[in-house]
């Protein structure tokens, strides 16, 4: 991008009905030198002097613990993704990729910890998909089964990675997508923050975009409800409305499931006013 894009976005969740607690947690801010700025569920802003974050996590966990599970991991991140501003103002320049990585880490120890530290969190665990916007690239981060996709030209690519063998026999050829949806296994996570494992292992990406691209965050509890080419049809047209395009994703998500919650952000790419770069 040689001028600062704008963002136009629009934030959605829905309680599933199956029970009264949305475990689901989402989080729109602004990254800058004084920290993150929260930012309303429907907005539009400028890439110019401020990175945007968007994360949707979905928490699981007995009791009220998933609900916990997911809160803490994207407060934390608005608390660690802004020290990057910190450290360039210091004459440090992070990785942006390896400054998640460790955010990552610390944010799965906190949360063992505080699943071990009470009897009704034990285990509680959070899925976590985090679309990270700076001038000049754009950073993801993902554990689990919470989605990141990307609509370029009409052309539709999941660019996080579900962490379900199920999933990747799909994504192999091995399994068509109806075989994968009405899989046995295919919500068996084996990565998610938390969950008294020792470790985890995300998957990271540093992802370029460009004016015309329309980006989705969502939870699982969308894709339940939606075919691939319900949601290829959706962004294709997004354009500089995502507001109308996140209530027709979710509409027919709850329609055809809306047994879990379901949370979803889309984030459509614009030139600056006046601006005649097209990509």
């Amino acid at each position: 991008m040689t001028e600062a894009a704008i963002l136009h976005w629009a934030a959605l969740t829905h309680s599933g009905s199956r029970k009264l607690q949305n475990d689901d947690s989402l989080v729109a801010f602004a990254s800058g030198p004084k920290g993150a700025e929260p930012l309303p569920e429907t907005g539009s802003r400028a890439l110019a002097t401020y990175d945007l974050v968007f994360a949707v996590s979905d928490g699981m966990g007995g009791s009220n613990a998933g609900h916990v599970a997911s809160s803490i991991i994207l407060q934390q991140m608005t608390e660690i993704i802004p020290e990057t501003f910190k450290a360039a103002a210091s004459g440090l320049f992070p990785d942006s990729l390896s400054h998640l990585a460790d955010a990552l880490r610390s944010i799965h120890d906190e949360i063992n910890a505080t699943g071990n530290g009470s009897a009704d969190k034990t285990g509680m665990a959070a899925t976590l998909a985090l679309a990270w916007f700076t001038p000049e690239n754009l950073y993801i981060a993902n554990a689990g089964d919470s989605r990141i996709y990307r609509s370029r030209g009409g052309k539709l690519e999941q660019l996080s990675r579900d962490h379900t063998y199920a999933w990747s026999q799909w994504k192999r050829g091995e399994i068509s997508e109806i075989q994968y949806r009405s899989h046995p296994r295919r919500a068996a996570l084996y990565e998610v923050v938390g969950g008294g494992h020792d470790k985890v292992n995300p998957h990271f990406a540093a992802i370029t975009y460009e004016v015309g691209d329309c980006f989705l965050v969502c939870s699982d509890g969308l894709v339940d409800g939606l075919w691939e080419r319900h949601i290829s049809d959706a962004l294709a047209n997004c354009c500089n409305a995502p507001a109308a395009t996140a209530q027709t994703l979710l509409k027919r998500a709850i329609d055809n499931s809306g047994i879990d919650d379901t949370s979803l952000i889309v984030i459509a790419v614009a030139a600056p006013p006046g601006s005649e770069n097209h990509g």
